[in-house]
Protein backbone atom coordinates (compact mmCIF):
# COMPACT_ATOMS: atom_id res chain seq x y z
CA UNK A 1 0.00 0.00 0.00
CA UNK A 2 1.52 3.04 -0.61
CA UNK A 3 1.55 6.04 1.79
CA UNK A 4 1.23 9.66 0.91
CA UNK A 5 4.32 11.86 2.16
CA UNK A 6 3.38 14.04 4.75
CA UNK A 7 4.54 17.81 5.20
CA UNK A 8 7.36 18.62 6.87
CA UNK A 9 7.05 21.65 8.63
CA UNK A 10 9.90 22.54 10.77
CA UNK A 11 10.21 25.37 12.91
CA UNK A 12 12.49 27.60 10.45
CA UNK A 13 9.56 26.80 7.71
CA UNK A 14 6.83 28.38 10.04
CA UNK A 15 8.85 31.14 11.03
CA UNK A 16 9.47 32.57 7.58
CA UNK A 17 6.05 32.58 6.99
CA UNK A 18 4.14 33.92 10.11
CA UNK A 19 5.38 37.47 9.53
CA UNK A 20 4.34 37.64 5.85
CA UNK A 21 0.49 35.78 6.75
CA UNK A 22 0.94 38.10 9.78
CA UNK A 23 1.11 40.98 7.51
CA UNK A 24 -1.37 39.85 5.37
CA UNK A 25 -4.26 39.75 7.90
CA UNK A 26 -3.03 42.91 9.32
CA UNK A 27 -4.12 44.32 6.38
CA UNK A 28 -7.48 42.69 6.35
CA UNK A 29 -8.61 42.75 9.89
CA UNK A 30 -6.64 45.68 10.83
CA UNK A 31 -6.60 45.00 14.48
CA UNK A 32 -3.15 43.20 16.11
CA UNK A 33 -4.63 40.98 18.48
CA UNK A 34 -7.30 39.33 16.08
CA UNK A 35 -4.39 39.42 13.61
CA UNK A 36 -2.25 37.07 15.65
CA UNK A 37 -5.40 34.67 16.53
CA UNK A 38 -5.65 34.25 13.16
CA UNK A 39 -2.43 33.48 12.90
CA UNK A 40 -2.09 31.09 15.26
CA UNK A 41 -5.59 29.31 13.56
CA UNK A 42 -3.76 29.18 10.43
CA UNK A 43 -0.76 27.41 12.33
CA UNK A 44 -3.31 24.96 13.98
CA UNK A 45 -5.39 23.63 10.58
CA UNK A 46 -1.97 23.76 8.63
CA UNK A 47 -0.78 21.08 11.34
CA UNK A 48 -3.93 19.43 11.57
CA UNK A 49 -4.59 19.49 7.60
CA UNK A 50 -1.00 19.28 6.92
CA UNK A 51 -1.62 15.66 5.22
CA UNK A 52 -3.64 17.20 2.73
CA UNK A 53 -0.67 19.14 0.76
CA UNK A 54 0.65 16.73 -1.48
CA UNK A 55 3.27 18.78 -3.08
CA UNK A 56 5.46 20.26 -0.65
CA UNK A 57 6.48 23.12 -3.24
CA UNK A 58 3.05 24.49 -3.24
CA UNK A 59 3.14 25.33 0.90
CA UNK A 60 2.74 29.17 0.20
CA UNK A 61 -0.08 29.19 -2.13
CA UNK A 62 -1.55 26.63 0.56
CA UNK A 63 -1.34 28.53 3.41
CA UNK A 64 -2.53 31.89 2.26
CA UNK A 65 -5.54 29.98 1.06
CA UNK A 66 -5.66 28.23 4.89
CA UNK A 67 -5.38 32.12 5.65
CA UNK A 68 -7.66 33.65 3.48
CA UNK A 69 -10.55 30.81 4.69
CA UNK A 70 -9.69 31.56 8.63
CA UNK A 71 -10.21 35.34 7.94
CA UNK A 72 -13.89 34.53 5.98
CA UNK A 73 -14.14 32.20 8.91
CA UNK A 74 -13.59 35.14 11.42
CA UNK A 75 -15.45 37.49 9.66
CA UNK A 76 -18.63 35.15 9.49
CA UNK A 77 -18.54 34.13 13.36
CA UNK A 78 -17.75 38.10 14.31
CA UNK A 79 -21.78 38.59 12.70
CA UNK A 80 -23.10 35.97 12.41
CA UNK A 81 -22.25 37.04 8.53
CA UNK A 82 -23.95 40.27 8.54
CA UNK A 83 -20.74 41.94 8.00
CA UNK A 84 -19.13 42.21 4.56
CA UNK A 85 -16.02 40.38 4.01
CA UNK A 86 -13.11 42.39 2.52
CA UNK A 87 -13.01 42.89 -1.07
CA UNK A 88 -10.18 41.32 -1.34
CA UNK A 89 -11.24 37.87 0.07
CA UNK A 90 -14.40 37.89 -2.34
CA UNK A 91 -12.40 37.74 -5.78
CA UNK A 92 -13.10 36.09 -8.30
CA UNK A 93 -10.20 33.61 -10.18
CA UNK A 94 -9.33 36.83 -12.65
CA UNK A 95 -8.76 39.31 -9.98
CA UNK A 96 -7.25 36.58 -7.31
CA UNK A 97 -4.49 36.08 -9.97
CA UNK A 98 -3.96 39.84 -10.42
CA UNK A 99 -3.73 40.05 -6.42
CA UNK A 100 -0.79 37.96 -6.27
CA UNK A 101 0.55 39.87 -9.10
CA UNK A 102 0.25 42.88 -7.58
CA UNK A 103 1.51 41.16 -4.19
CA UNK A 104 4.82 39.88 -5.69
CA UNK A 105 5.51 43.15 -7.06
CA UNK A 106 5.16 45.01 -4.08
CA UNK A 107 7.59 42.61 -2.34
CA UNK A 108 9.69 41.47 -4.64
CA UNK A 109 9.46 43.17 -8.12
CA UNK A 110 10.58 46.60 -7.25
CA UNK A 111 13.45 45.10 -4.99
CA UNK A 112 14.89 43.48 -8.45
CA UNK A 113 14.18 46.47 -10.44
CA UNK A 114 16.28 48.68 -8.21
CA UNK A 115 18.93 46.68 -8.76
CA UNK A 116 18.35 46.43 -12.53
CA UNK A 117 21.24 48.56 -15.28
CA UNK A 118 19.97 52.42 -14.83
CA UNK A 119 18.62 52.03 -18.72
CA UNK A 120 16.76 49.01 -18.23
CA UNK A 121 15.31 49.81 -14.72
CA UNK A 122 13.36 53.14 -16.32
CA UNK A 123 12.14 51.26 -18.94
CA UNK A 124 10.65 48.82 -17.29
CA UNK A 125 9.49 50.47 -14.53
CA UNK A 126 7.49 52.73 -16.53
CA UNK A 127 6.29 50.05 -18.88
CA UNK A 128 5.51 47.46 -16.22
CA UNK A 129 4.39 49.00 -13.09
CA UNK A 130 3.16 52.57 -14.07
CA UNK A 131 1.23 50.63 -17.45
CA UNK A 132 2.96 53.04 -20.22
CA UNK A 133 3.45 51.88 -23.74
CA UNK A 134 6.30 51.24 -25.06
CA UNK A 135 6.13 54.12 -27.11
CA UNK A 136 5.08 56.18 -24.48
CA UNK A 137 8.35 55.22 -22.97
CA UNK A 138 10.29 56.00 -26.18
CA UNK A 139 9.02 59.58 -25.81
CA UNK A 140 9.44 60.05 -22.20
CA UNK A 141 13.16 58.41 -22.18
CA UNK A 142 14.22 60.22 -25.72
CA UNK A 143 14.80 57.39 -27.69
CA UNK A 144 13.38 55.69 -30.52
CA UNK A 145 10.70 53.04 -30.13
CA UNK A 146 13.06 50.13 -31.33
CA UNK A 147 15.26 51.40 -28.75
CA UNK A 148 12.24 51.31 -26.13
CA UNK A 149 11.18 48.02 -27.06
CA UNK A 150 14.62 46.57 -26.54
CA UNK A 151 15.23 48.19 -23.39
CA UNK A 152 12.40 47.06 -21.93
CA UNK A 153 12.51 43.37 -23.05
CA UNK A 154 16.64 42.97 -22.20
CA UNK A 155 14.94 44.31 -18.85
CA UNK A 156 11.99 41.72 -18.91
CA UNK A 157 14.48 39.57 -19.41
CA UNK A 158 16.95 40.33 -16.81
CA UNK A 159 14.12 40.28 -14.04
CA UNK A 160 12.76 37.27 -14.96
CA UNK A 161 16.03 35.41 -14.16
CA UNK A 162 16.44 37.65 -11.20
CA UNK A 163 12.85 36.62 -9.82
CA UNK A 164 13.64 32.80 -11.08
CA UNK A 165 16.82 32.72 -9.09
CA UNK A 166 14.89 33.87 -6.27
CA UNK A 167 11.24 32.69 -5.76
CA UNK A 168 9.56 29.59 -7.35
CA UNK A 169 6.76 31.30 -9.28
CA UNK A 170 3.42 29.00 -10.60
CA UNK A 171 1.60 29.78 -13.25
CA UNK A 172 -1.86 28.77 -14.60
CA UNK A 173 -3.19 27.16 -17.89
CA UNK A 174 -3.10 30.50 -19.61
CA UNK A 175 0.12 31.16 -18.06
CA UNK A 176 -0.83 34.00 -15.28
CA UNK A 177 0.91 33.83 -11.97
CA UNK A 178 -1.15 32.19 -10.05
CA UNK A 179 1.21 32.10 -6.86
CA UNK A 180 4.96 32.62 -5.38
CA UNK A 181 7.63 31.42 -2.90
CA UNK A 182 10.22 33.29 -1.94
CA UNK A 183 13.22 30.41 -1.67
CA UNK A 184 14.69 30.18 1.94
CA UNK A 185 17.81 31.91 0.83
CA UNK A 186 16.06 34.96 -1.35
CA UNK A 187 17.36 37.89 -0.27
CA UNK A 188 15.58 40.21 -2.90
CA UNK A 189 12.02 39.27 -1.72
Amino acid sequence: MKQTPTLNVTDQTWREYRQQLYRFILKRVSDPAVAEDIVQDVMVKMLTHRDSLRDGAKLGPWLYQITRNAITDYYRARNNATTELPDDLLLADEESVESVSQELAECCIRPFIAELPAPYQEAVLLSELEGLTQAEVAKRQGISLSGAKSRVQRGRRLLKGALLQCCQLEFGQQGELTGYEPQQDCTGC
